[in-house]
């Protein structure tokens, strides 16, 4: 560098000028490439800087997360439970996260004990909203959120479901945004509505009920449980080699061709423990988000059920076949007792 006059490598940024391309190549592919256009240095005058001269500042100070961490002290500090509401708006981003952040400082991966900090949101969520929300968190939001909801959902809970006297159907709008439940490693999320694209993308630990999803949902998921109470899109379970996810297919269209097949089975539902553990969602989706839709399933459970789809990872089922012990998949509880005192609670 010192033969070429440059003292830092800020004063290399932008210096095409130095850059050469080597004029014989062995691969074919490679000759007679021609890169001076994208390599042309454009004469700017100086006053354009060509580097980075000045730090971005992306507002964390007006961050809605100032306010969650003040009123959730008395949890953060002492672990007393604490619950409040707060309006919201879709600029306010990443909500939740900060929040996160300042518990997994204090308390580690295994957060705080479950409802620890219970908050009500009220408005249209912005983007990444409960991104990485850690155990002990649930949040509330009657309205609709945007994209990467619950991204990285690390333990927490979250709950949407429409305004309060909404006339319209909740199943039959889109009311959360594409890519929601990305890489989330653990927690529960329930969605009173539709969901966008790529819902639970490489999900490897979250339990999720929506009521109708988009094109590649649970894409590349390894662990968790999914239930889907509406339509998919196309290309549902592609790579997907964990988990279960639990599909009402009333018309067929799923089994036909909603679903890609490559890596799963598609099943009838009728052994005891996946009747439990769907029938127990159900009612827990129900009590958090009061969904008309789970209430006319359950209302006619019997007729129902033969409308699911179990959907099967083949991975899965062969890591299930290779344990020396059979593995345990997580149990439901025998009632919803408690699900309903907490759904009491919710709204």
């Amino acid at each position: 560098m010192a033969t070429l006059g440059f003292r830092t490598m800020d004063e290399m940024i932008g210096r095409v000028d130095m850059v050469e391309m080597r004029p014989t190549l062995d691969h074919w592919k490679a000759r007679g490439l021609d890169f001076s256009v994208i390599l042309h240095n454009p004469h700017v005058p100086s006053r354009v800087g060509r580097r980075c001269l000045k730090p971005q500042d992306h507002g964390l100070e007006e961050a809605l997360d100032h306010v969650l961490l003040e009123r959730a002290r008395p949890a953060l500090e002492s672990g007393a439970p604490v619950e409040f509401s707060s309006t919201i708006r879709n600029v306010h981003r990443a909500v939740g996260t900060m929040l996160s952040g300042e518990i997994a400082r204090r308390y580690g991966s295994k957060g705080l004990p479950d409802d620890t900090i219970r908050i009500h949101f009220t408005g249209s969520a912005g983007q990444s909203f409960g991104a990485f929300l850690m155990g002990g968190v649930t949040v509330f939001l009657e309205g609709e959120v945007n994209d990467y909801a619950g991204k990285g959902l690390s333990g927490g809970r979250m709950i949407v479901f429409p305004p309060k006297g909404s006339a319209f159907a909740p199943e039959a709008n889109i009311l959360i945004g594409n890519t929601v439940l990305y890489g989330a490693t653990g927690g529960e999320a329930y969605f009173n509505g539709v969901a966008g694209e790529r819902f639970a993308v490489r999900n490897s630990g979250a339990t999720a009920v929506v009521e109708g999803v988009g094109d590649h949902a649970c894409e590349y998921m390894t662990n968790g449980t999914v239930v889907v109470l509406g339509a998919t899109g196309r290309n549902f379970a592609a790579g997907m080699s964990g988990g279960l996810a639990y599909v009402f297919d009333k018309t067929g269209d799923f089994a036909r061709f909603g679903c890609n097949r490559t890596a799963v089975d598609l099943e009838p539902i009728f052994e005891r423990e996946d009747i439990a553990r769907l029938e127990y969602l159900l009612r827990r989706h129900f009590d958090f988000t009061g969904s008309p839709l789970a209430q006319r399933i359950l209302d006619q459970w019997s007729e129902m059920l033969p409308s699911f789809v179990k959907v099967f990872p083949h991975e899965y089922r062969r890591a299930l076949a290779d344990q020396v012990e059979p593995m345990k998949i997580p149990t439901i509880p025998d009632s919803a007792t408690n699900v309903a005192a907490a759904g009491d609670r919710s709204r």
